[in-house]
This record gives C-alpha cells, structure tokens and sequence, in this order.
C-alpha cells in the first residue's frame, strides 16, 4: 500500500490515525445488541474453540424442515468431487409444483473460509428468491480449513457446479442459466470459480453474485486498517482465515488467483458481476478494486457499497433499513440477468 498517498504527512500512521467509518444507525444498535462474545477476533489460538461453538449454534435443518410442509422440493446429493478427493455434497432446492427447466443459482455459503455449512442457508435462498424469482438452487458443501487447505475448497465447489451443468435434465434446470454466488467466503469462492470455469473452458456461468467477497489475503488495504478490531470481521480474523486456507502459501508471491481473486491480473472474459459491502467493513476496498478492474478489463460489474454496513450486516441486522434495501437490489439485479437476452453476451455452457 502506498501510505504516503493516502496519508501525505509521510510514514505509516500511528493507531489513532485510522479514522473508521461509522456504522449506520440501525445497524450500529444491532452490533451493539450481539455482545462482546460475538465481536471476539478469529485467532489460530481459539480457532478450534470458535468452530465448534458456530457448530453448535448454526445447526443443520433437517431435509423435513427444509421442505416446509411441502413448499419446496429439496434434495441432497453426494457427488463425485476432484480426482483423488472425497464426494461433494450438495442441497439441490426449488418451489414445489415448477414444471420446466428452472433457472439456477449455484451458491457457496460464507463464514471464513473455517465455518459454515450448506443447508443453514437455504431456507434464505428459497426465501429470497426461489420463489420471487421461480428459481432452483444448489448449496456445496466444501470442505472447511484448516482441515482441507486450497485447493480443496474451490475444487471441491468447481467438481459440484461441473456436475450439475451436466445433469441439468435430471435436475429440471437449465444448464444456460446458472448464475453462480456466495457470501463472504463463498462470495470469494464463487469469484474464484468464474475464474476456473473461464480457464477450463467450462461449463459457463451467466453471472455472478458476489456478496460482500473475501477476495484479497494481503489483508493490507486502508478499509482493513480503519476496521481493526471493529466488526463481525476485522483484520485479525482475516489473516486466521487466510493463514487456515493457505497454510504455509499465505502470502506467497506467486499464489495463484483461484485461491486469492484479487490477485487476478486478468479479469476478461468474466460473465457479469454484482458486487456489494459495506463502507464500514474490512472487504470494502478490494472489492470496489474487483469492481473496478473488471471494468479496466471490459466487463459489466454491478457495485453497491452500502453507507455504514458493517460485515454480511442484512444477516444480523435483516429488518433494517439498509438491509431490505440491499436485498432489493440483489434480487433486482438478479431479475434483470435472468430475463437479458442471452443473458449478458456469455456463451452458453461448453459442458466437458
């Protein structure tokens, strides 16, 4: 990072000099609520510690619950992963009684790259937008670090979405509409899989929804900086994260862009993205960087930095104002892809 531009006096400043930006009102009351506890930096010393406790307190939804009574048709499916590597899972789910092939968001649940599963975020898939919208979607179940460092997870991502674009007919989707996505995590995973499918030669995805993405294991920029110890995600959770995936490759000048996104040094070629985070969040300036450099490469990105949102704040704060505006956008961009024709300019899938 160049300190002297951004700070003209010369020198790194000292710790008072990061000025955060404030949190929005709504939002800002919502962190407060969560507690010292949950605010806790990942470290590797209580990483252990901290995984079991989101394990413990995000279970798993049962196939039953997930179906709700009927109103939607869920699956899970185990699926052969990379050569040499275990089976994927994936939670495959649309609205019951849709005849056709749908639509289908293929969707990487968030949480560090050391956390989550893939049926807690279902029922917000289904909810959000399998029904508004009469769409399929399909949650991987990659596996977590530092149990499974990169490659795993992204392959084990790339194994499932190659799977489904080729049993798009026993599905009941449409394998030239699949618009892959994810959260924090999974938003960088879901980048890092445009990528691969891009390099592979398939199969292609229409677009990309990149939800507040962990794109950049450098951890250096200024949001970073400013964000120190504030938040659900600060700089010190994301080096844990980072260090959990890469191990001793953290931070290697040569680490690939499949593992780290923002290391891309060519975005061409990429279907359309939709890109959003908060202003007052750690993810803030690699991401509008990944915004930006898809332009620089002649792509469509799609930005929204929402003014005082801290880290995946609609998850923790869903009835504010700001979230239900964030969601809005998404689910309107969304709609907007779905329904372009040839959605976007992107060739159709060239399933291998």
């Amino acid at each position: 990072m160049d300190f002297a531009r951004v700070f003209p006096a010369g020198g790194e400043p000292g710790p008072t000099a990061w000025n955060a930006p404030p949190f929005d009102p709504e939002l800002g009351a919502a962190l407060a609520a969560l507690g010292d506890g949950a605010l806790e930096p990942f470290t590797p010393e209580n990483l252990a510690a901290r995984q079991e406790q989101d394990a413990a307190a995000r279970p798993r939804p049962t196939l039953r619950e997930l179906r709700a009574d009927g109103l939607f048709e869920v699956d899970e499916l185990r699926v052969p992963g990379a050569p040499g590597d275990p089976d994927v899972t994936l939670v495959s789910a649309r609205p019951a009684g849709t005849t056709g092939p749908l639509p289908v968001l293929y969707y990487m649940h968030g949480g560090g790259m050391i956390m989550g599963n893939a049926r807690s975020v279902v029922p917000q898939l289904l909810r959000e937008w399998a029904l508004p919208l009469e769409l399929a979607v399909v949650s991987v179940e990659y596996r977590l670090a530092p149990r499974a460092r990169y490659p795993g997870p992204v392959e084990d991502c790339y194994a499932g979405f190659v799977w489904v674009a080729r049993h798009a007919a026993d599905l009941g989707v449409d394998p030239d509409r699949i618009v892959i996505g994810g959260k924090s995590a999974g938003g960088g995973l879901a980048a890092a899989l445009a990528l691969l499918t891009r390099d592979r030669g398939g199969p292609t995805p229409i677009g990309q929804l990149l939800l507040c993405p962990m794109l950049d294991d450098r951890n250096d920029t200024v949001s970073g900086h400013q964000m120190a110890g504030l938040g659900i995600w600060d700089r010190t959770s994301n080096a844990t994260g980072w260090r959990a995936l890469l191990g001793e490759r953290y931070g290697a000048a040569d680490l690939p862009p499949y593992a780290a996104p923002a290391r891309a040094t060519d975005l061409s070629g990429l279907p359309p993205a939709y890109i959003d985070v908060g202003s007052a969040e750690t993810f803030r300036d690699e991401d509008v960087a990944y915004a930006n450099a898809i332009w620089q490469a002649g792509g469509r990105a799609e930005l929204h930095v929402w003014p005082g949102g801290f880290h995946a704040f609609d998850g923790f704060a869903p009835g504010a104002a700001l979230s239900r505006d964030a969601r809005q956008a998404r689910t309107a961009w969304l709609r907007r892809l779905l329904a372009r024709p040839g959605a976007g300019g992107a060739p159709g899938p060239a399933v291998r």
